[in-house]
């Protein structure tokens, strides 16, 4: 199983919409998909169709030890499920301030989780920051993605985000890796959006071989500027589900077949503490 955290602390470049699309097109591929909303904004589930009203389960009762993370799951599309996120997440980084080990209950309940419900691969979004939530995403996962807009000042955000998975692959997680960067709201043609592209790929072939991100790639698949990608999640439905003809589905359709193609760059169980 391929666990995959899909981050950025900047806002508003395609990280919840990759979330979703490259999800929904693994499972349009027969694979086993379980998107997981580490977002207190829910926008994941919200894209999925899933509003939380209630005393539901959702990720938060897996965090508080209320539920197993078996019981949060629901499938939401063929081969596709979904954990989903509430606001009660918000409290969760005061909520386990004295908790013993709280950077590892994602880690444990997902541990615990596949043992008898295994899935292909687990997508989980991860909110706009890089607090406990964020940790936990990455002391669980074996890949880090990271959508991109190609901008240039984007590129020095990339700077935290690679500090933080270096934390995290030294204290917690010596599996993790950097395996790959989606550039997303591309606009095709443009001279900007390829000198950014160039420069961050000249930076990873420079970057140091014991760094988590090295060897990192850029996915060939750009997913343009579309509409139909920002009309979706208002539906409810994936982009596949939505408009399944736009160039957004093409644009995802091809990153789900690139990723399924790619060997992970360090394929691995779960990683233990340490």
């Amino acid at each position: 199983m391929r666990i995959i955290a899909v981050m950025n602390q900047k806002g508003g470049v395609g990280k919840t919409t990759t979330s979703v699309n490259l999800a929904a097109g693994l499972s349009k591929m027969g694979k086993r998909v379980c998107v997981v909303d580490l977002d207190p904004q829910a926008h994941a589930s919200l894209h999925l169709g899933v509003e939380i009203l209630g005393n539901e389960t959702t990720i938060y009762n897996v965090f508080t030890g209320e539920k197993k993370m078996a019981d949060s799951r629901r499938l939401v599309a063929p081969n596709l499920w979904l954990t989903p996120s509430s606001l009660d997440l918000a409290g969760t980084e005061l909520e386990l301030v004295d908790t013993v080990g709280r950077e590892l209950i994602l880690r444990d309940a997902i541990n615990e989780m596949v043992a008898t419900h295994p899935f292909d691969y687990m997508i989980m979004d991860c909110p706009p920051s890089l607090g406990v939530l964020t940790i936990n995403a990455l002391s669980a996962a074996g890949e880090v993605f990271i959508p991109l807009q190609p901008h240039f000042l984007a590129l020095h955000g990339l700077s935290k985000l690679f500090e933080t998975t270096a934390l995290v692959t030294r204290r917690l997680n010596r599996n993790l890796r950097v395996s790959g960067i989606v550039l997303c709201l591309y606009e095709t043609g443009t001279r900007l959006a390829e000198d950014v592209a160039q420069d961050l790929s000249l930076f990873l072939k420079q970057s140091d071989p014991e760094a988590p991100w090295y060897n990192a790639r850029i996915f060939q698949s750009r997913i343009r500027r579309n509409i139909k990608l920002a009309e979706a999640p208002s539906f409810g439905q994936s982009i596949f589900d939505y408009a399944s003809k736009c160039p957004g589905a093409q644009d995802y359709g091809m990153l789900a077949e690139e990723v399924e193609g790619l060997a992970a760059t360090r394929q691995a169980p779960l990683s233990k503490a340490g």
